[in-house]
């Protein structure tokens, strides 16, 4: 019921509706959060601090854990200054600890505020608390996102005892960059410290390799794995797409199957749009969504020639066509519909030479035939 009338944005009828649950004791955590969130919605961040204050009067006492429960809510729900504010407001009755700020700082990351994120940063530090690893990478991700590689190597150069997490994302960030003479002396140095890498790194300095065309020395470090993983196959599947050699990457995805390593969503899609390409983009046109509709819907009844001509139609008068979502096309197409779907054009694609295309296709469908299969004997 809370949840209902927050959403409504009725605000006076939601706070007679918590106080009359407050005197009648039919509060608990779940309140707080969906409480706090649709008051932090309205911007009724003084009534958010009343609410803890109205909470414990009638003897939902102030707790930390459940002022960090709210955090996290709202931080998940881009409602980091109104967090901010509830926190700092209430720092008479409950002192924020390292985890609060830490909450804080990620949640600033998340919506892209570095300034926010750095002042509590700064403040954190201030009362002696000492940074905590997963909020220390967030920045630098986020700094590295930002294209502020300075600022995300001076925070790697200040944390005390750097892990193979923190390697992990600045070897990886610095092969998207193509800094590979960096990111091999990194990788180097955490070796001799005695860290053993895992995949995941492992897979970076593939896609770096192949990202400067060094594809012997790719491969040759695909071979000196032992057991090789997704990501060090997507690493392979990546690279090789940007040096447009989607044939190669199609060997690698038929070999990661006969290995036994079951490819994911990100997998097809990868392939798809090494195949097909990213076409199009969003247009400004408010009309645009519409097009996209009435377009596929012609596509889905075999009008593909009018369909065309459509296409021709709104390019010509200045509307552009988005860019085809390659992610949702799967998804929609994820059903018994689909698997007969993909096994024809897997079949057509066949016919005239696309065997690449074709084995993608087709390794969908069955892939969708498994799945429907297991879901019809759960069901039964």
């Amino acid at each position: 019921m809370v949840d209902i009338i927050g959403k409504a944005k009725n605000i006076e009828l939601l706070w007679e509706v918590l106080q009359e649950m407050a005197k009648r004791r039919l509060v608990n955590e779940k309140t707080f959060r969906i409480a706090l969130k649709s008051l932090a919605s309205a911007r009724e961040l003084k009534k958010c601090v009343d609410f803890f204050h109205l909470m414990n009067t009638h003897e939902f006492f102030y707790s930390l854990e459940t002022l960090n429960k709210v955090v996290e809510t709202l931080c998940g729900s881009k409602l980091v200054c109104e967090a901010k504010f509830i926190v700092l407001r209430l720092k008479q009755w409950i002192k924020p600890p390292g985890v609060t700020y830490k909450l804080l700082i990620i949640g600033f990351c998340e919506i892209g505020d570095m300034v926010e994120a750095s002042k509590i940063w700064n403040l954190m530090v201030d009362e002696g608390f000492k940074a905590d690893i997963e909020a220390i990478e967030k920045m630098m991700e986020t700094f590295f996102k930002n294209n502020r590689f300075g600022e995300a190597l001076k925070l790697f150069q200040v944390i005390d005892d750097v892990g193979l997490s923190t390697y992990r994302l600045v070897i990886t960030w610095m092969c998207k960059r193509e800094k590979l003479g960096q990111a091999q002396l990194l990788f180097e140095g955490m070796l001799k410290r005695g860290i053993h890498a895992d995949n995941a790194t492992i897979a970076a300095l593939v896609y770096g390799f192949l990202s400067k065309r060094r594809v012997r020395e790719a491969y040759k470090i695909v071979e000196g794995i032992e057991k090789s993983d997704i990501s060090i196959y997507h690493g392979l599947i990546k690279g090789l797409l940007k040096l447009r050699r989607a044939s190669e990457a199609t060997e690698v995805f038929r070999e990661m199957i006969r290995r036994g390593c079951e490819p994911t969503m990100h997998t097809y899609i990868m392939l798809l749009q090494g195949h097909l390409g990213k076409r199009g983009r969003k247009g400004p046109d408010p009309l645009v969504n519409f097009e996209t509709i009435f377009v596929g819907g012609m596509i889905k009844l075999g009008k593909s020639l009018e369909a065309t001509k459509y296409v021709e139609r709104m390019m010509s008068g200045g509307i552009e066509v988005p860019r085809f979502d390659y992610n949702k096309f799967l998804h929609d197409f994820s059903n018994e519909e689909g698997i007969v779907m993909f096994e024809e054009v897997g079949k057509r694609l066949r016919e005239v030479g696309l065997v690449d295309l074709a084995d993608i296709f087709l390794r969908y469908g069955e892939k969708m035939t498994t799945r429907e299969r297991r879901r019809r004997v759960d069901d039964s």
